[in-house]
C-alpha cells in the first residue's frame, strides 16, 4: 500500500484533482449541480413534509407507481425510484403499514413481486402533488427560462449513466 506525504489536508485534494482534472476543467460545473441537486431536494422534502406529513422519497414511490398506472415490479420501482433494492423494500413496507400500497404476487413468476397504490394512496398523491408540484415551479422552473431549460436537459441527459442502484 503506498502511503502519501504528510501535507495539508486542502493541498492534498488540490493535487488529486488537479491530476485527474487538467485545469480544473469542469469542477466548479460539477459542484454546482451538487450543490443544487441537494438543495433542492432537501427543500422540496422539508416542504412538502411541513405541509402534508409525507416525505419526499414515499411521494416519489406513489409518483412512480402512479406513472406506470398504478404498479410496478419491485426491481423496476426501485430501479425508477433511485434508490437500493433493501432501501425500497423497507419504504414500501412502510407504505404497505399506511395502507397506501400493496404488494402482491407477479403473475405466473412466483419469486416476482409488484407493488400497487391503494385507493388510498392515489388519494394522498393527490393532495400532496400540488405542493410538490408548487416547489418544482417556484424553487426551479421559474429561475430559468425556456432556452436555459432546455439546454440543461440537454445537457444533463448526456451524462445520464444507466446503472441499478442494487
Amino acid at each position: 500500500m503506498q502511503r502519501l506525504p504528510e501535507t495539508d489536508p486542502a493541498q492534498l485534494l488540490d493535487r488529486v484533482v488537479a491530476d485527474a482534472l487538467p485545469g480544473r476543467r469542469g469542477l466548479q460545473a460539477w459542484r454546482s449541480l451538487l450543490r443544487a441537486q441537494a438543495t433542492l431536494i432537501r427543500r422540496l422534502d422539508t416542504d412538502l413534509q411541513g405541509e402534508t406529513g409525507l416525505a419526499l422519497a414515499d411521494f416519489d414511490v406513489l409518483a412512480q407507481l402512479a406513472a406506470a398506472h398504478g404498479e410496478l415490479r419491485m426491481t423496476e420501482l426501485a430501479d425508477r425510484a433511485l434508490i437500493s433494492r433493501s432501501g425500497m423494500t423497507r419504504r414500501v413496507a412502510r407504505l404497505i403499514d399506511e395502507g397506501l400500497v400493496r404488494r402482491d404476487k407477479a403473475g405466473t413468476d412466483a419469486r416476482g413481486v409488484v407493488v400497487a397504490l391503494t385507493e388510498a394512496g392515489m388519494a394522498r398523491l393527490a393532495e400532496t402533488a400540488p405542493v410538490h408540484v408548487r416547489g418544482i415551479s417556484e424553487l426551479f422552473v421559474a429561475k430559468l427560462d425556456d432556452e436555459e431549460l432546455a439546454l440543461l436537459e440537454r445537457a444533463l441527459n448526456k451524462v445520464i449513466v444507466d446503472c441499478s442502484f442494487g
